[in-house]
């Protein structure tokens, strides 16, 4: 069994930080998210499909990791899923360059169980079958819509568009999503009246990421804030999100406490942005420094 299996595409980012050249980078949720459960000490595994363009030293690097791509599907005749993303003046845009098969019931094996599912589409590409099956292989079903909301128009540039079938919410326990994504999900303009209306569908526990203003989590209704935590320099916020779900989610296997698990994802998340790609810099310890003044901070909302 699996501690954290995380089911979306990996992407192959080409990142404009408007300074230099552009950086190639491996990307998406599988990355970043297990990257940073793997440092914290989680056991971990995906389900994504990649294309033939995706570099076998990337594949090498995640098992190095200590990455499981057991349930890693490389369909040769196809393209990985490629993003550009451009930061201006502190603002990101995507460009969808290509995108690769869609993830469907058949892609998730019967013999997988995992204590944790976290479902984290990009393109769209986790169908509702993968999503129903998921729910009965996991003890807890994770879910960043991020995905769901992305609308691309011919050229591959990025908008954010309410969701086809929100109802798909409950069958998920833990929900993540960014203040921008959760407002266009419900239409709440409100940060607490969107977390509101995301519970009405069964979620248990609710967190809505608010980048430098910090953490909104809502649990049997009750909401807090966590505070953020400062990096010492922000070179590259990509995987920032990611990062913060997989620091949660490991730290919750074993602590329980989602208030201290919100400060651990804060804290990882704020040593990710100190350098470009992905990589966590420090060790669990400086993790856990971090969090410890975060929790002190920590105000009920």
């Amino acid at each position: 069994m699996f501690d954290l299996v995380t089911v979306g595409h990996f992407s192959i980012d080409l990142i404009e930080l408007g300074v230099g050249p552009p950086k190639k980078a491996l990307g998406g949720p599988p990355t970043y998210v297990s990257l940073t459960a793997r440092k914290l000490g989680a056991r971990v595994s995906v389900v994504s499909k990649v294309g033939g363009d995706f570099p076998s030293t990337y594949r090498r690097w995640l098992k190095k990791q200590g990455i499981d791509l057991s349930f890693l599907k490389i369909t040769r005749e196809t393209r990985t899923t490629n993003f550009l993303l451009k930061y201006t003046r502190g603002k990101r845009t995507l460009r969808l360059l290509s995108r690769a098969p869609p993830i469907e019931a058949e892609d998730v094996p019967n013999r997988l169980h995992a204590k944790i599912i976290h479902v984290a589409p990009i393109t769209g590409e986790v169908s509702e079958a993968a999503v129903s099956k998921a729910r009965h292989l996991a003890d807890i079903l994770s879910i960043d819509p991020q995905g769901f909301v992305r609308r691309f128009d011919q050229e591959g540039w990025t908008r954010l568009a309410p969701m086809k079938n929100p109802k798909i919410f409950k069958a998920f326990d833990i929900f993540k999503a960014s203040v921008e994504e959760v407002e266009v999900i419900t239409g709440a303009s409100n940060p607490i009246s969107a977390i509101r209306r995301i519970r009405k569908y069964g979620v248990d526990l609710v967190m809505i990421t608010m980048g430098t203003e910090g953490v909104l989590l809502s649990l049997k209704d009750r909401t807090y804030k966590i505070p953020p935590c400062k990096p010492k320099v922000v070179k590259d916020t990509t995987g920032a999100g990611d990062t913060f779900i997989g620091a949660f989610l490991a730290e919750y296997l074993t602590r329980r406490d989602p208030l201290w698990c919100a400060c651990v994802g804060s804290a990882a998340a704020s040593l990710l942005i100190e350098s470009v790609g992905p990589s966590l810099p420090g060790d669990q310890n400086q993790v856990y420094e971090r969090a410890h003044r975060a929790y002190e901070g920590i105000v009920k909302a």
